[in-house]
This record gives structure tokens, C-alpha cells and sequence, in this order.
């Protein structure tokens, strides 16, 4: 790299770590997630508002194959404390409602979405017609555990029975939805020539569960801390079980989700508390805005007219609809009370950084064009900052603070659930 470059490059990084610093703190301050303001300082830096002005300047051609690098790290590591944090346990002892909130939070926003992606391949080319008219159907069903974590945290909620039951809902949501995307990752061939490389992800399966599993049981200490070399460690098994599932064909996204998945659970709160704080601290100062950064670059709203405006307003009414409808209707049908419905529906049409992920694994492979995941991101964005607001208004914090007293919040839901 010249010095020129390296310069640039460092430059770069300093405006980016700083405005989305900037922006996430101005999020919080209207109390919404940071990851809404961390997003919009991508867009910011895009071409939307100042064509190629800021982002040839901040960021020129020379340096951004070293930024989709630290995006692609990024990504992997917030995959990774993703599949860290997902706690499978969180869903037993709920009878059925759990799994039927799910299945129809996803499926019927799915439905909507695939017939949303039919009449778009009209105008949205895609070399792959069933990967299109499927990733769309996935791009509308998804709900963003972390994000739906932090808003349960900030409205007190997190450990009611609703906020816990938001939680094992927005967790097998998360499976489902990254199963999903994987059938279309396989389906839209991204393996190209090394197509049958698909049929090695079974095997692969089976030595994470089988052997790797049982080797990180040795990473703790007599303490139940972290071994000394235990960081070094799973940060170097994070990246084999990424690049595995990348040279797969499979994305390294699920490589890396699996690797934080398959860390024991059992006596290990510390330690996966250390993995957590250790790999967590520089993912969201560097690593995660460079994504955004990567991300807005590929946002381009100044050409958007009013065919654009139609389809964005379908993919709103869709996409927040859909989702609503399924986790409402599905939380009424096992007896849930009409408040705490809609405030878990609300909750679940968060999507965050779960959604940008996905979009930009569309975009990557093709799958969508740049217009269309432009609207994609608003969507994203709109999504994520109404549930604050909206959640303020169906449960204000008055009531939450009453009924969490007295144990009403979760009351009419342990009674739902025959408890």
C-alpha cells in the first residue's frame, strides 16, 4: 500500500469512527437504538445527498478494497456475538406460543414478501428469478435479536415475561431467517463451478458439534475465566469456520454465527462474558461502522422517483404489515391480551443491523440491484426507529413501571401460556 493510500486510509477510518459515534449518540438521545444513527451516518457519507463529493474525498477507490476488508471482518464478528448471545432454552416451558409467534412472524410477512418479489421481477432484472422472488420474501421477515435486546433493555421490559418471551421469539426468528438465507445463497449458486462444495456443509455440521464443541470446553480456566490463549484462540476458529462456510458457498456470515453458537453454555457465563466484552468492545467502535460506511456507499436515493416512492411505500406496507399482522394475530390465538400483542408485534418488525446484513449478502451475489436495496435500507431504517415510539405508545413507561410492580405484564401472559 503507498503511503498516500495508507494516509487516506487512516483518515477515513478516524471520520467514520467519529460520525458514527456522533450520530449514535444523537439516536440515543431521542431514545433509539444507536445502530439507527450509526446506519444514517452511512447513508450520509453515500452518494445520496452529495453524489461522489464526500465519499471520492473521504474515502477514493484506492482505499476501499482495505474497508470492504474490515467491513467483511466486522460482519463476522457481530455474527459471531449474535450466535454467542442466542440461548435456545429461552423458548422452553413457553407451551406453543413461542414457536407459533414465530412461524407466523415469519411466515406470513414471507408469503407477502415472495408475491411483493414476483411483481418486482418485472422491473428489478435478477439473473436468478426463484433467489429474487425468495430473498424478498426472507428480507421482510426478519426481526434483529440484538437490537430488540437493547429496546427491552432502555423500556424497562427486559426481564418481564413479555420481554423474555420477545426475546425466544426474535431468537428462532433469527435461525429461520439464516436458514433461509442459506437456501438462497445455494439456490442463487454462489459456490459458481465449486457448486458442489454445498454438499460439505453436513460434514461440517457434524465436527463443529461433534469436535470443535467439545474442544472449546478446555478454554476455561479453573476460575471459569478465559484461557490465556483463549482469545487467540476463538478468534482464529471464528475465522476458519467463516472462511469454511464462504468456500462452501454458504456465506461466512452462518460460519461465523455457528461458532458463537456452538461455545458451551453450561458453567460458562464468564467466559462467554469475557468472549463477548473482548470481541464486542472493537466491533462496534471500528469494525461495525466501517459496515455502515460500506453499506451507505451502495445507498443512492437522489435518483428516486415517484415509481421508486410506489415501491418503497409497497415494501413499507409489507414489510411492517406483514410482520405486525403474523405476530399479533399468532400472540391472540393463544389468549395473549390485545396490548401486550401489539406490543410484542412491534417488537418483532424491529430489524437493525440483522436486515443490512442480509441485504448486503443480496446485493453481493447479485440477487438485487442497488435501487432496490436502496429502498431496502430505508425500510430497514424505518423499521428499526418506529418501535421505540410506537412501543412507548401501546405500553408507556407509567404502565410498565405499575404493572412490572404488581407483576401484571407478565401475569396475563403466564395465563395465556396456561402457567
Amino acid at each position: 500500500m503507498k503511503v498516500q493510500h495508507t494516509t487516506e486510509l487512516l483518515v477515513g477510518l478516524a471520520a467514520v469512527v467519529f460520525l458514527a459515534r456522533l450520530l449514535g449518540a444523537l439516536a440515543r438521545r431521542f431514545e433509539q437504538p444507536a445502530v439507527t444513527g450509526e446506519v444514517l451516518a452511512g447513508i450520509l457519507l453515500g452518494p445520496t445527498l452529495s453524489g461522489d463529493v464526500i465519499s471520492s474525498h473521504l474515502f477514493p477507490a484506492g482505499i476501499r478494497p482495505q474497508l470492504t476488508a474490515l467491513a467483511t471482518v466486522g460482519v463476522a464478528v457481530f455474527m459471531f456475538t449474535v450466535g454467542l448471545e442466542w440461548d435456545p432454552s429461552k423458548a422452553r416451558g413457553s407451551g406453543g406460543f413461542v414457536l407459533s409467534v414465530s412461524l407466523g412472524s415469519i411466515l406470513l410477512p414471507f408469503g407477502l414478501g415472495s408475491a411483493l418479489g414476483l411483481y418486482f421481477l418485472r422491473e428489478h432484472q435478477s439473473p436468478n428469478g426463484t433467489a429474487f422472488i425468495l430473498f424478498m420474501g426472507l428480507a421482510m421477515s426478519i426481526t434483529a435479536f440484538p437490537v430488540l435486546a437493547r429496546i427491552l433493555t432502555d423500556r424497562g421490559l427486559g426481564h418481564t415475561t413479555l420481554g423474555t418471551l420477545a426475546l425466544a421469539c426474535a431468537s428462532i426468528d433469527d435461525v429461520l431467517a439464516w436458514s433461509i438465507l442459506a437456501s438462497v445463497t445455494a439456490i442463487s449458486g454462489a459456490a459458481g463451478a465449486g457448486q458442489w462444495r454445498i454438499l460439505l456443509v453436513v460434514p461440517y455440521l457434524l465436527g463443529m458439534m461433534f469436535v470443535v464443541r467439545p474442544l472449546l470446553r478446555r478454554l476455561r480456566t479453573s476460575s471459569g475465566a478465559l484461557a490465556p490463549a483463549g482469545f487467540a484462540c476463538v478468534l482464529a476458529g471464528l475465522l476458519l469456520s467463516a472462511g469454511a462456510t464462504e468456500w462452501t458457498g454458504l456465506h461466512f456470515i452462518f460460519g461465523a454465527f455457528l461458532f458463537g453458537a456452538v461455545i458451551p453454555r453450561r458453567r460458562t457465563a464468564r467466559l462467554r462474558a469475557q468472549i463477548h466484552d473482548q470481541f464486542g468492545s472493537l466491533g462496534r467502535t471500528l469494525l461495525l461502522p466501517v459496515f455502515f460506511l460500506t453499506a451507505g456507499l451502495n445507498v443512492d436515493l437522489s435518483g428516486i422517483g415517484p415509481g421508486g416512492l410506489r415501491d418503497l411505500g409497497l415494501i413499507l406496507l409489507v414489510a411492517i404489515g406483514g410482520k405486525f399482522a403474523g405476530a399479533y394475530l399468532a400472540a391472540r390465538g393463544h389468549g395473549m391480551p390485545a396490548r401486550q400483542s401489539a406490543a410484542l408485534a412491534t417488537l418483532m418488525n424491529t430489524r437493525g443491523l440483522t436486515e443490512l446484513i442480509a441485504l448486503s449478502v443480496g446485493l453481493s451475489l447479485g440477487i438485487i440491484d442497488r435501487e432496490l436495496y436502496s429502498l431496502m435500507v430505508v425500510m430497514a431504517v424505518v423499521t428499526t426507529a418506529m418501535a421505540g415510539p410506537l412501543l412507548r405508545w401501546i405500553l408507556p413507561r407509567r404502565l410498565i413501571e405499575a404493572e412490572a410492580a404488581r407483576e401484571t405484564v407478565s401475569g396475563p401472559v403466564r395465563t395465556a401460556l396456561g402457567k
